[in-house]
């Protein structure tokens, strides 16, 4: 019997990243949720296995209000994922938040609806999952420290992301209400995917790439979806480096004590309806 392959650190990006990996296998998952947005791709970067997974699928088929996130999570989890890396496309509340910046988030404030959020919706044992603080730290520091050499700048240390549905983008009295309640970008798909990492205690951590200033701010022009591709095309190789060097920083599996990251503790104690994998 062929043994499945493992990873311990997993990256949900876009179809930039499919170059991200040597030695790539493609592994097809199946979860309780249905199949994932892609095949996981697993593969070596510098020592480390590392599972990618396309979060919109190949061709950007799933639209962010339909991507599979607890199928994403879930396949992750069930091959050994435990710390995920998840960089995305944002537009920025603040005009000194330009396009090229990137933003490691603290917060999250979910404005999304219709989508699947949790993984324990079946009858049982009702799991309340504590999600005061959305991020990873350790995540989060590994982000920060990777990014003091970076060409552009460092990354911006804290800062609310804010989801909201998609596929459109805000209008400018939604993006001036976003920017009164002092958020600093706004993006389509952090949620729920950063609360069911949680739900399966896993650790992740947000790196948002700024591609525009959203509508509303001073007086920017509307959003467009070719321009947010651009800049994304723009930056992805200077991202990528970012988070090479991110993973060679994060703690190996076997050196990783679970008991200074609550993250992984967020289950303890917790009578859960399901088994995790």
């Amino acid at each position: 019997m062929t043994q499945t392959p493992r990873a311990d650190i997993g990256v949900i990006g876009g179809s930039g990243f499919y170059s991200f990996l040597d030695g790539v296998e493609r592994v097809r998952v199946d979860t309780p949720f249905g199949e994932p947005s892609d095949e996981v791709a697993l593969g070596e970067l510098d020592g480390r296995r590392v599972a990618f997974l396309a979060r919109h699928g190949q061709g950007h088929r799933f639209p962010p209000h339909r991507v599979p996130y607890r199928a994403n999570l879930w396949a992750l989890r069930s091959l050994g994922v435990r710390q995920v890396l998840a960089p995305c496309a944002v537009g920025s509340l603040r005009p000194e938040l330009g396009p090229g910046t990137v933003v490691v988030p603290d917060q999250v404030v979910d404005r999304t609806w219709g989508r699947e959020h949790t993984v324990y919706d079946q009858i049982g044992p009702v799991a309340h999952v504590a999600f005061a603080d959305p991020y990873c730290p350790r995540g989060r520091a590994a982000v920060l420290a990777a990014s003091q050499d970076r060409a552009a700048g460092a990354a911006t240390d804290g800062g609310t992301l804010v989801v909201i549905n998609g596929p459109r983008f805000s209008t400018r009295a939604e993006s001036q209400w976003h920017q009164a309640a002092s958020w600093d970008v706004v993006g389509m798909t952090g949620m729920p995917e950063a609360s069911i990492a949680r739900e399966l205690a896993m650790c992740l951590t947000s790196v948002c790439l700024v591609t525009d200033h959203d509508a509303g701010v001073e007086a920017g022009e509307h959003v467009t979806h070719d321009e947010v591709l651009r800049v994304f095309a723009d930056n992805i190789e200077g991202l990528k480096t970012l988070l090479r060097s991110t993973i060679a920083a994060l703690p190996e599996p076997e050196a990783d004590d679970t008991a200074t990251c609550s993250c992984r503790r967020v289950l303890d104690g917790l009578q859960l309806p399901i088994e995790l994998p």
